[in-house]
């Protein structure tokens, strides 16, 4: 980053704080009016207390820290309008989240739910409304010839040639595609008919650089094959200041993401299969601790008649406890009624032939082990109410892939069903709104890859939703 850009983003930084302050004296206006009718001049007249400006200017640091965690401040040139309003929206949320718990540790009385509402909103369509002018402003400027930045592409593969066609062709992101570079070889030929030239080899890159104006390097090589040349180019990159893109497929991966990384001053890019941003999982255990919270004090008189009922109709514990495989396959104690016999668990050698699911797991429609009360449990998934205590340990979510036991687990023979291991176990996931016991073991599988895959805070929420009448009509419950 030159000292212009370090400028430009220094001036944008300032931008943002100032239009949060706007959201703020708005959203702060209109609620003294509301409460004491106050009118422009009034407002402005008021006293701020000193301990008032202290805790407000904490405020805005921790704006500015989550704009920073949410990456208002890179270079969104590759990037489009939906992508930036996205993160502008998680950011407010997340800043208006901040001033709910400032206000009630500094106990705050003007953080009220229509404050808090008013500045959410405000916030959101001042800083959006600014950012998408800054974005159509720059726009403009690149489509006149202006902020523009000069790039070299490694390779002439297919996928250079299509990554130089979509370069080549949105004006707006303000690129210009000088050329490919690469050696002569039998896929020259294609070149012919797209329009773009190979303007060096490898050998005289060194010297182009020298010679011509140039901002970005993308490679498009083979990793394996071609990494002589790859790291002969970083190195150049490197003397030069020259940016240097990778295409993260360079593996072959389709569900792998990437991202940089810092380690005791050392440079690192991982992988993962996940979403990496923190601010949903944060919101996600939130939502988990406070849910299971109040639905055991909900359910608190259930769980009573529940425990005294097992007592009273068969002999041994309340609970069934067992081993089970968390996240990482991380191993825990989940907690469940116990609706079975005593030693169920040294009777199931002896069923192993009526098993009637398909897969490692176990399942029959008349286990002759459940109990007759046990039975009214796993129809009604009382039974499943002691997890709820596991949630609030973090062994498990709400919703999740189901935590199975070491034995299924031992069953797994395909490394792609492993995979539902790398997030938390929950209480409820696709699996259980789709049929639950009526489908197949690997459609199970490829529901919870599913639920991985299109996970959002809103999907956690429909799955919930779907739950409780999946429960009440008792759907597929064994």
């Amino acid at each position: 980053m030159n000292d212009r850009q370090r400028l430009l983003v220094r001036l944008l930084k300032l931008l943002d704080l100032a239009l949060v302050v706007l959201a703020f004296g708005m959203s702060t206006f209109f609620e003294v009016k509301e409460e004491q009718g106050s009118s422009l001049e009034g407002f402005l007249s008021m006293r701020t207390k000193v301990t008032n400006l202290g805790i407000f200017i904490l405020a805005l640091f921790i704006f500015h820290l989550v704009f920073r965690v949410f990456g208002l401040y890179r270079s969104r040139r590759l990037s489009n309008r939906r992508a930036e309003l996205l993160d502008i929206l998680r950011s407010t949320t997340l800043c208006t989240a901040s001033f709910v718990v400032l206000g009630w540790f500094f106990s705050i009385k003007m953080m009220t739910i229509a404050f808090l509402a008013m500045f959410w909103l405000l916030s959101t369509l001042i800083l959006s409304a600014a950012r998408m002018t800054i974005r159509s402003v720059a726009t403009r400027l690149r489509i006149n010839g202006k902020n523009l930045r000069y790039m070299l592409i490694l390779g002439t593969n297919p996928r250079a040639v299509e990554f130089a066609h979509r370069i080549s062709t949105r004006l707006d992101r303000g690129y210009r595609f000088l050329g490919f570079v690469d050696d002569d070889w039998p896929g020259f030929p294609n070149l012919a008919g797209t329009g773009f030239e190979v303007v060096s080899d490898y050998e005289g890159l060194a010297e182009y650089l020298r010679r011509n104006v140039v901002d970005e390097v993308a490679v498009y090589l083979p990793f394996g094959s071609f990494y002589k040349h790859s790291s002969e180019v970083a190195l150049l990159c490197e003397q030069h200041g020259i940016t240097m893109r990778f295409n993260s497929d360079i593996f072959g991966s389709k569900l792998t993401r990437w991202r940089a990384e810092e380690f005791d001053g050392d440079q690192y890019v991982a992988t993962y299969t996940l979403h990496s941003e923190l601010w949903p999982y944060t919101i996600k255990r939130i939502l988990d601790v406070a849910v299971a919270a109040c639905a055991l004090l909900f359910f608190a008189p259930i769980l009573l008649i529940a425990a005294i009922g097992i007592k009273l109709t068969s002999p041994g514990p309340v609970l069934f406890l067992q081993e089970r495989l968390g996240i990482s396959k991380r191993r825990f104690t989940i907690y469940k009624f116990r609706t079975m016999v005593p030693d169920a668990e040294k009777l199931m050698a002896a069923l192993e032939k009526d098993n009637e699911a398909s897969g490692p797991v176990f399942k029959m429609k008349n286990d002759p082990r459940i109990t007759r009360f046990g039975r009214a449990l796993r129809k009604s998934s009382i039974d499943e109410l002691p997890q709820l205590f596991n949630v609030l340990k973090g062994d498990m979510s709400l919703v999740g892939p189901r935590p199975l036991p070491v034995r299924d687990y031992e069953g797994f023979n395909e490394d792609w069903q492993r995979r539902r291991f790398s997030v938390k176990p929950g209480i409820t996931c696709l699996w259980q709104v789709n049929g639950r016991s009526g489908i197949s073991f690997d459609e199970w599988m490829l529901l919870d890859l599913q639920y991985m895959d299109e996970w959002s805070l809103w999907l956690d929420l429909k799955i919930l939703a779907k739950t409780v009448p999946a429960v009440i009509k008792g759907e597929g419950a064994a």
